[in-house]
């Protein structure tokens, strides 16, 4: 997955941080909720020690990197980070391996051997999965006159597994109440290359709408037609009418996709800032400690009223401890400036700003690193 940057997804940037809420854990179901305001200002970055980091791994969060690299710079003059965006599976494999400073990933360590093994890199410390970048996932659709459409979980598995053909079945009407719906073939396009984007979405149907086809990176719904990249997807939805994809939110907004409401039970929710804040204020932790691995159920699940539900997370695999203390202090700098000033420019990207609760959560992990 790739999230492109352009222009204008919300028009006004330096209001990032005024959007969005506030993120529970296990031990506070709710969330904390109500604290809207960024404490990035009040935010001491530590400079020092090892000049030019490495990292590597998801793409998804490349552009969100770059934004860190060049806040990093403006705090720290005289540093760098080189962010290769490899994919996940490369980031954790080579973090492991000792050949980066820190690994990008969509999903946390899994528990046995990755753990194992990058617990071994960090000096026998556990290493810390800190989830820093987060980007909704739109499902985009080109229906001639119709300019609006509400789909839940339950409608869209439908569609994507192919039990649900036509924008005119009942059941896309009765979400739609008295819009017009035409008699024409739903084009189902897909992620035909592996794609966390095409997992998360699995997840998704799997958790809120009882999708049986099963998750992973490819794609398991049997119906429809696969293109490559995201920039693949959304350009042939652009192209057909009556065709439906999923595809990260500035894709969707590139190439001019209509983007459907979703509503988990509590009404219809357009994809904003604000509504996928919302999801994230209701997430919950299941690591312990500063091991934030997030319990995605707990957002893809969430029948919280103006909540969009259809969240990627990509993590930041740090150790504990085990770094020499020059690299330990430019991580810890580099992580302070992404989780504060460096959030400014992520809204421009297609990204959602951190919630303050849940930057608050980052920062206490980062300044626990040792």
């Amino acid at each position: 997955m790739k999230i492109q940057r352009h222009g204008a997804v919300l028009g006004l940037v330096a209001a990032s941080a005024l959007l969005l809420g506030a993120c529970g854990s296990d031990n506070n179901a709710g969330g904390t909720g109500g604290n809207t305001t960024s404490n990035a200002a009040s935010v001491p970055v530590e400079c020092g020690g090892k000049t030019k980091l490495n990292a590597e791994g998801s793409s998804a969060q490349k552009n969100a990197v770059d934004a860190f690299v060049q806040a990093y710079q403006a705090a720290c003059p005289g540093v760098d980070l080189a962010y290769n965006p490899s994919g996940s599976g490369a980031g954790v494999k080579n973090f492991n391996a000792g050949q980066v400073d820190f690994g990008g990933s969509d999903s946390a360590l899994k528990e046995g051997a990755e753990t194992e093994a990058a617990a071994k890199r960090c000096q026998t410390n556990p290493a810390w999965n800190l989830p820093l970048v987060f980007g909704p996932v739109a499902v985009g659709y080109k229906v001639s006159g119709v300019d609006s459409l509400v789909l839940d979980a339950k409608t869209t598995a439908a569609i994507f597994s192919g039990t649900v053909k036509k924008w005119n079945d009942p059941a896309i009407k009765a979400l739609n109440g008295s819009a017009t719906l035409p008699d024409k073939d739903i084009a189902v396009i897909y992620r035909s290359d592996e794609s966390g984007t095409t997992d998360n979405f699995q997840k998704y149907l799997k958790v809120a709408g009882g999708w049986t086809k099963g998750d992973g990176k490819q794609f398991k719904g049997g119906v429809g037609e696969g293109k490559e990249k995201s920039a693949g997807v959304a350009q042939a939805v652009g192209s057909i009418d009556g065709a439906i994809t999923y595809v990260e939110w500035s894709f969707a907004q590139d190439n001019k996709l209509s983007i459907a409401k979703i509503d988990s039970g509590a009404g219809a929710v357009e994809l904003t800032a604000e509504s996928a804040g919302k999801a994230i204020d209701g997430a919950k932790i299941k690591g312990e400690g500063n091991n934030l691995v997030l319990d995605l159920d707990s957002i893809y699940g969430s029948k919280a009223a103006g909540s969009y539900p259809l969240l990627l997370a990509t993590y930041e695999i740090v150790c504990s401890k085990g770094y020499d203390a020059d690299t330990a202090k430019a991580v810890k700098a580099f992580l302070t400036v992404a989780a504060t000033t460096g959030q400014a420019q992520l809204a421009d990207a297609g990204y959602v700003p951190l919630p303050k609760a849940f930057q608050d959560k980052l920062l206490t992990a980062v300044k626990a690193i040792a």
